[in-house]
């Protein structure tokens, strides 16, 4: 396994592999302090090509002025261990400047998609988002890139980016990975203490509460953001951002629910962490999230 750390060498090795060796590239791209949620994707991507590429860079452009940049946990050694065992070829680890060099004036947006739920709760992130999945599509020119479904909004725009600029990649989503609890595995996770670890699977509760309730016959979407919101109410340490009901593909706001494929979305604060979870009713062969057990 090799670290890169320049664009110009991650470009050229990406393209020898593309050219010379007529392998297939997997990208994975995240922004490291890994967890199995990641892992599931890397090793869906060594199922998948001949070459995997992880990237490791914690994006400054979609944080808000507010929020955690400075202190997003960072800890490329032991990423590096971790990916070691999963039989990685490459980890991109890219310096600010390699990404975003002096000067840097370029941005890309997906209209519409990424002002709802979290762009309208975080004005700018997925700006961010869009940006650099941009930059690192067109430094590795993956055949495949790997997303997880927890972040059901970002995966829409990456699609959609995918599509609308024309890039020569295939998305793949995999399943939302969970502890024995339903909380959802995120590297915020290590911010939360242990009572908070415990009230975080509220999240969890609220939205089982709501698939069971559309699984009981309701249809009304007001009323099921209202089991969402009362579940998330009994917990006292967490609070509310907010509740969505929308078509799972397009994020249009649904009043009655019908046979499409339906996105639960909720952003909760659990102590100064906030926390995102999501389940989509009514997909056809939808996989199922994967549980694992945590120490």
């Amino acid at each position: 396994m090799e670290i890169i750390n320049r664009r110009q060498r991650m470009s050229s090795v990406a393209r020898k592999v593309r050219r010379e060796e007529d392998k297939t590239i997997g990208l994975v791209p995240t922004m490291g302090a890994l967890h199995e949620g990641h892992l599931s994707l890397v090793r869906e991507a060594r199922r998948m090509c001949d070459v995997v590429v992880v990237s490791v860079f914690v994006n400054p452009t979609q944080f808000g002025p507010n929020e955690d940049f400075q202190h997003y946990p960072r800890d490329l050694t032991k990423d590096t261990a971790l990916l070691t065992e999963l039989n990685v070829d490459y980890i991109f680890a890219p310096a600010m400047e390699e990404i975003y060099p002096k000067g840097f004036a370029t941005y890309v947006k997906v209209e519409g998609i990424s002002d709802q739920l979290e762009g309208a709760s975080r004005p700018g992130h997925f700006r961010g988002v869009a940006t650099v999945v941009t930059i690192l599509f067109n430094i590795v020119r993956p055949d495949f890139a790997f997303f997880g479904q927890k972040d059901a909004q970002q995966t829409l725009i990456v699609k959609r980016l995918t599509r609308d600029l024309a890039f020569d990649t295939e998305i793949v989503i995999l399943p939302t990975v969970r502890e024995e609890s339903g909380l959802a595995l995120s590297s915020r996770n290590a911010y939360l203490d242990e009572d908070e670890r415990r009230a975080a699977t509220v999240l969890y509760r609220a939205l089982r509460t709501a698939k069971e309730a559309y699984k009981n016959g309701e249809r009304n979407s007001t009323r099921i953001a209202d089991w969402v919101r009362s579940t998330v109410e009994t917990e006292p340490r967490a609070r509310l951002d907010y509740v969505s009901v929308t078509d799972a593909d397009t994020l249009e706001k649904l009043e009655k629910l019908d046979d499409r494929p339906v996105l639960i979305a909720l952003a909760v604060h659990v102590g100064k962490t906030r926390l995102i979870d999501n389940v989509v009713l009514n997909r056809a062969k939808q996989k199922e999230d994967v549980t694992v057990k945590t120490s």
